[in-house]
């Protein structure tokens, strides 16, 4: 229980508490001081002249009359200055709270420009209160009992205050508790703001106690901000703008890119840093060394010493340096198939690495070599290829990973024949596929007719034609990479699995040249099978691209950041929503805005790795303008939409897939399954009435926000899901946890294992086809040696190494994660419902990862098992630190 030592401190004690803290206030209330005598030395003047006068009785007391009203009205002025002053310091103290030390509990404030260091013997101090030993306040950690209203009264009032039940206001406050009562109410535990004061139980709008409801908005609007000004590290103010942060024309011209988000180029918006604008290019932000995140989203400092988006920093900026001086061609390819088996064996050479400490932090990267002041980057072998050193040529191996790989989300059901491209053909050329019915019955080998095929679902597509083809002339102008517009089809085998039969790749009419287009299958002759490899290794380059500018960057980091902006401006942090989605943000906000800067940048990694090259971020705004559906990212709906499932309520799941053997949707549909059932019975359990969703202000104000400003480019979309009921907030929350979730942790912890072995997963693709126009010289070089073909197709020795090094830090997991479900939230704990309901969720994920660990080991599932297969373990929830290729995190973290 918090006893005070003495009564309530006057006004000068608290101006002697107050200039303790701050030196800059002694001179700020010694000006005020002398300024104020300038306001009574007249009044003084007057009465002094007045008593100087003969004057009856009658006149005598009117004007000392006078002269007390007079005095009053100053002491009042002097009393209402004295607030109105200390409250516009409580409102800066109270908004500019950083660096919490729980350890000491303290923290840092700044106060008129003054950086001061603030301690619980401070407020105490204040306060004039013994200070507890461990913060208590306001629940008793062993009774949870609140403390007395009288201690509490005695605390703020400097008396004991009568409570009869009504509402107690602050106006009710001596004037100096007046002050300092919401400071030291979120403080005597070093808090910064409200999602941190100990109150354990969530409230709806509706439902918040009365003391709680002006802090409560204020706190929102304080959040918001006012859309203007430079934002500092210490504030913690969330808004949107547009992506016009990727380009730098202001240090090179060729750097300029266009801003996404907005009619020309839609996108979802981004948290604002309100840095200026670029002399050369006034729409464009200029770039500085850090980009504002409110620092709430900031990294902890384990997440900072681990294997981070501060270690992929690190290696951008001193690593990769020295690698591009070890490898002196930027254009040099590998000269054989050894070369690139060496960087798994003996590794590349590097000069001395200026930063010394990045040997102890990359230990999978970097080996010391002892008799010399050098060091060498040498690549753990990826598991795939530790399993199959031959995995990335096999044809099964090439389908199998459409289901159970890297992307699994592009694949569909062929449900049109023939196909047809939807472009203008007056500028694309003639729209009807190359792909025939005889070249796939032929494939087929008498199975069925494509009629047939097609009937039974036996027909799939990656279909990247359209999305590419109009960019396959302006990616030919960049030198170093080429284009086209693909389609890969596949056929279901009786025994479940995908067998490719057929790739088209088109140029489009180019420079006077007619559209080419050629289709390639699977050959048994040494020209056709040379030509299907080279082929291969083109889709396969479109597949990296479209997997992590489209299924990898758009589809998680993008399109969560808009819910992440929309969550903290629209929602308390004592509204249960807000505490249901805050561990699915976790480190979103400072991720991407790495990735703004040296990642999704122009000239950055994606960039100079990826075939769209400098038309990276446009292709993935095209892609979000053409493919992106708010209600289509639910996983079922997904897969529907795809054709790969059809709505079935005897099925498990109430789906049928059309593949039963597809690992991901298999393992997919029970933690989605799983993710719902936790969420209904949190959003049940807070909103009983489903009168409740609709009156709820700030929950009808985030999805607005959402819809009409996160991803306002679409605003006006007939698919947005309606929020009138718990049912229609379940189905929105569980998309939200979902693709911060699970659909990013399916499409980003395999990267090493799947992309670490490059020929499986190229980039790039640096030259065209071999018999695309080609000379005599060039076809008779290819027929002579057909593997310096393929070499010089596949990303160069640095664009390969340097993302390498990348995808096995992207693929790591921290020791700090939080895996779904392993872990309560404290504000969960405390709730008997929510705490069960959380067990039940926990215990559902341990028993899923029985599930997939029998799956993995049945051998009827051949698309998960078999002689060289890697184990479909992308969903499992739980893994260890490191790079595993399992572990769902709660949030976007890397």
């Amino acid at each position: 229980m918090v006893k005070r030592k003495q009564p309530a401190g006057s006004s000068s004690n608290l101006l002697k508490c107050l200039v303790s803290l701050n030196p800059v206030l002694l001179m700020l209330l010694v000006l005020w001081m002398l300024v104020l005598p300038s306001f009574f030395i007249p009044l003084f003047t007057i009465a002094k002249l007045l008593l100087n006068v003969r004057f009856s009785l009658l006149s005598f007391l009117l004007r000392l009359c006078l002269l007390i009203f007079l005095l009053v009205i100053g002491i009042l002025f002097f009393r209402i200055s004295l607030i109105l002053f200390l409250l516009l310091l409580v409102r800066e103290f109270y908004s500019n709270f950083f660096d919490v030390d729980e350890a000491s509990l303290s923290f840092s404030v700044f106060i008129r420009g003054q950086r001061l260091r603030v301690s619980p013997d401070v407020i105490a101090s204040l306060f004039g209160v013994v200070r507890v030993p461990e913060p208590v306040y306001p629940y008793v950690e062993s009774s949870r009992e609140p403390p007395s209203f009288e201690a509490m009264s005695l605390l703020l009032f400097g008396r004991p205050y009568p409570y009869a039940g009504g509402t107690l206001y602050t106006s009710d406050f001596s004037a100096e508790n007046h002050v300092v009562s919401r400071i030291a109410l979120t403080n005597l535990y070093p808090v910064s703001h409200l999602s941190s004061i100990s109150l354990t139980r969530s409230y709806l709008p509706s439902q918040t106690p009365s003391g709680l409801k002006r802090l409560r908005d204020e706190e929102l609007v304080i959040l918001r901000g006012n859309g203007e000004g430079e934002r500092e590290s210490f504030e913690r103010v969330y808004d949107y703008d547009v992506y016009n942060d990727l380009g730098n024309p202001d240090s090179n011209p060729e750097l300029k890119r266009p801003v996404l988000g907005g009619k020309e180029h839609p996108y979802p918006r981004r948290g604002r840093t309100g840095r200026p604008r670029c002399e050369s290019d006034p729409l464009s932000e200029s770039r500085s060394g850090t980009v504002y995140v409110p620092r709430d989203e900031s990294f902890s400092e384990v997440k900072k010493l681990t294997f981070s988006a501060k270690i992929v920093y690190s290696v951008l900026h001193a690593f990769l340096p020295s690698l591009e001086t070890a490898i002196i061609d930027s254009d040099l390819g590998f000269p054989y198939f050894n070369a690139i088996d060496s960087l798994f064996n003996e590794g590349v050479t590097l000069p001395p690495l200026k930063e010394k400490k990045l040997r102890d932090i990359l230990p999978r990267l970097l080996k010391g070599i002892n008799d010399r002041e050098q060091d060498v980057l040498r690549f753990e072998t990826p598991e795939t290829m530790d399993r199959d050193s031959f995995f990335w040529s096999r044809d099964e191996e090439f389908a199998r990973q459409t289901l159970a790989g890297l992307n699994p989300y592009s694949i569909k059901l062929v449900t049109e024949w023939p196909l047809k491209s939807k472009l203008d053909p007056k500028i694309y050329g003639p729209s009807e596929s190359a792909i025939t019915t005889e070249i796939i019955e032929e494939e087929i080998k008498g199975f069925m007719t494509v009629e047939e095929a097609i009937n039974q679902k036996k027909l799939f597509i990656i279909d990247y034609h359209d999305l590419f083809l109009p960019y396959v002339s302006k990616v030919r102008e960049i030198k170093g990479t080429t284009f086209y517009g693909s389609r890969t089809m596949f056929f279901l085998s009786p025994d479940g699995t995908l067998r490719p039969l057929a790739i088209e790749l088109t140029r489009p009419q180019l420079d006077g040249k007619p559209q080419w287009k050629e289709v390639f299958t699977p050959s048994w002759d040494a020209t056709g099978v040379w030509l299907w490899r080279l082929a291969k290794a083109h889709v396969l380059a479109h597949e990296s691209g479209y997997h992590q500018l489209v299924s990898h960057w758009l589809r998680t980091h993008a399109a969560t950041e808009p819910y992440l902006i929309a969550t903290n401006r629209q929602l308390s942090a004592i509204h249960p929503i807000y505490r249901l989605l805050h561990p699915h943000f976790r480190y979103t906000m400072e991720i991407n805005a790495f990735a703004r800067e040296v990642l999704i940048n122009g000239g950055g990694i994606i960039e100079n790795s990826f075939s769209p090259a400098k038309y990276s971020m446009e292709f993935s705004s095209v892609a979000y303008d053409q493919q992106w559906q708010f209600n289509l990212q639910a996983l079922p709906a997904d897969l529907i939409s795809r054709g790969l499932a059809v709505e079935d309520s005897t099925a498990p799941h109430g789906l049928k897939l059309t593949i039963e053997d597809y690992p991901f949707a298999n393992d997919g549909l029970i933690l989605w399954d799983s993710m719902k059932e936790w969420v209904s019975d949190y959003v049940n359990h807070h909103y009983p009435e489903p009168s409740l969703i609709e009156s709820d202000r700030e929950l009808q104000q985030w999805w607005t926000e959402i819809r009409t400003v996160g991803h306002g480019d679409k605003k006006d979309e007939p698919w947005w899901p309606i929020l009138k009921t718990p049912k229609d907030l379940i189905e929105i929350i569980t998309t939200i946890v979902w693709v911060s979730s699970a659909h990013h942790a399916a499409v980003n912890f395999g990267q090493y294992a799947y992309a670490g072995y490059f020929p499986n997963r190229p980039t790039i693709a640096r030259t065209n086809m071999p018999n695309e126009d080609p000379s005599e010289e060039s076809w008779s070089n290819f027929l002579r040696r057909p593997e310096d073909e393929l070499l010089r197709c596949f990303p160069s020795q640095i664009q390969a190494t340097r993302m390498m090094a990348v995808m096995d830090i992207l693929s790591n997991h921290s020791p700090d994660e939080e895996y779904l479900g392993e872990k309560i939230e404290p504000t969960w704990a405390e709730d008997p419902f929510i705490k069960a309901a959380f067990e039940r969720f926990n215990g559902r994920l341990v028993e899923f990862e029985r599930i997939i660990d029998e799956r993995n080991a049945n051998r009827n599932l051949k698309n998960r098992n078999g002689a060289g297969v890697l184990p479909y373990e992308l969903l499992k929830p739980f893994s260890p630190p490191g790079v595993t290729g399992k572990g769902v995190p709660y949030s976007i973290s890397i």
